[in-house]
This record gives structure tokens, C-alpha cells and sequence, in this order.
């Protein structure tokens, strides 16, 4: 997913140009105030991204059930073909096979062109969700007189004082009303 690769590389960005800033400058890290959050956490646990992943595995399920059939008469056709085959001619042998081919592969087309519509409606629904969790953080963390927001799994080690999952996660609900 295109949205969980750009914050994967904003975080690991923001993470070494924190840990530069905090380490090389002294006199900034005795004020930097340092909250933790585990953003994936909020995701989850949020009533937004939780409807958002109901939406996502309700179309995937719908999904699945319509490849359903043609997987079933993929296999079948395998078994006839393993079965007959011996018994049929070298023209009726090169037919079945085409067959069988021609359906493995509009069936691989169908389930790429699923998984693309998965993305896109994943991405559809978490973008709003990750740009309105910027701001409640920005907001969380000022109102917490935090200087320095990190994610949970950059960080080796932390005071559980100073994790806002929760509290993000509350006023994340509370905006998305």
C-alpha cells in the first residue's frame, strides 16, 4: 500500500532526524519532551478504522465468493483432465489444455485486478483517517506539552507515561463524529 510505504519512510526519516537533533544538541534535549504512539494501534482500535476495516473484508469476502466458482471449475477441469486424458485424442488433449490455461489465466487476471481494487479501497479509506490523525496528534501532543512525537516501533525503549496511543485514539473518535 502506497499510504503505509510514504509513512514508513516519513517515520524512519523523522526518527534518525530526531534522534540527530536530540543527541547532537544538548541544550535541546533537556527540553525535548518525548511522547510515544503506536499508529497502527489507533488504526485498529478507532471506531473510523474500524469501519473502515468492516468495509475492506466485506468487498474482499464478496470477492472471494465470486472467484469461488471459477476456482471450483478450474479444478474440476484439472481432475477431468487427469483423468481423460489418456483416453483422448492428441487434438482433444491440446484442446482441454488450452482450456485450462485460458482459464487459470482470466481467473489470475480477475484476482490481480481484486487486489488492486483492495489497495485503492484501502487507501480510499485510511487517507482521510491518517491526515485527520495528524492533527489530532499535533493536538494531543501540545496539549500534553510534548515536543517530540515518535513512533512505537522506532523506539527500543520508553516510559509507558509517555505512550498517547489511548488518549490519541479517544480524540481521534471524538473528531471523526
Amino acid at each position: 500500500m502506497k499510504t503505509s510505504v510514504k509513512m514508513g519512510s516519513i517515520v524512519a526519516v523523522a526518527v534518525f532526524l530526531m534522534a540527530a537533533v536530540i543527541c547532537g544538541s544538548p541544550a535541546y534535549a533537556a527540553d525535548a519532551k518525548v511522547a510515544v504512539i503506536n499508529i497502527q494501534k489507533v488504526l485498529v482500535d478507532s471506531e473510523a478504522g474500524k469501519k473502515a476495516k468492516a468495509k475492506v473484508e466485506k468487498r474482499m469476502e464478496e470477492l472471494k465468493s465470486s472467484f469461488k466458482k471459477d476456482e471450483e471449475a478450474l479444478v474440476s477441469l484439472q481432475k477431468e483432465i487427469e483423468k481423460k486424458s489418456s483416453a483422448w485424442s492428441e487434438e482433444k488433449r491440446k484442446e482441454k489444455a488450452r482450456e485450462f490455461q485460458k482459464k487459470r489465466l482470466s481467473l489470475g487476471e480477475k484476482q490481480e485486478d481484486a487486489n488492486l481494487e483492495m489497495k485503492k479501497m484501502q487507501e480510499k479509506y485510511l487517507t482521510p483517517i491518517m491526515k485527520k490523525l495528524e492533527t489530532v496528534v499535533t493536538e494531543v501532543a501540545k496539549d500534553k506539552g510534548y515536543t517530540v512525537v515518535l513512533p512505537r516501533n522506532g523506539v527500543l525503549y520508553f516510559d509507558k507515561a509517555n505512550d498517547i496511543t489511548a488518549t490519541t485514539t479517544k480524540a481521534l473518535n471524538a473528531k471523526m463524529k
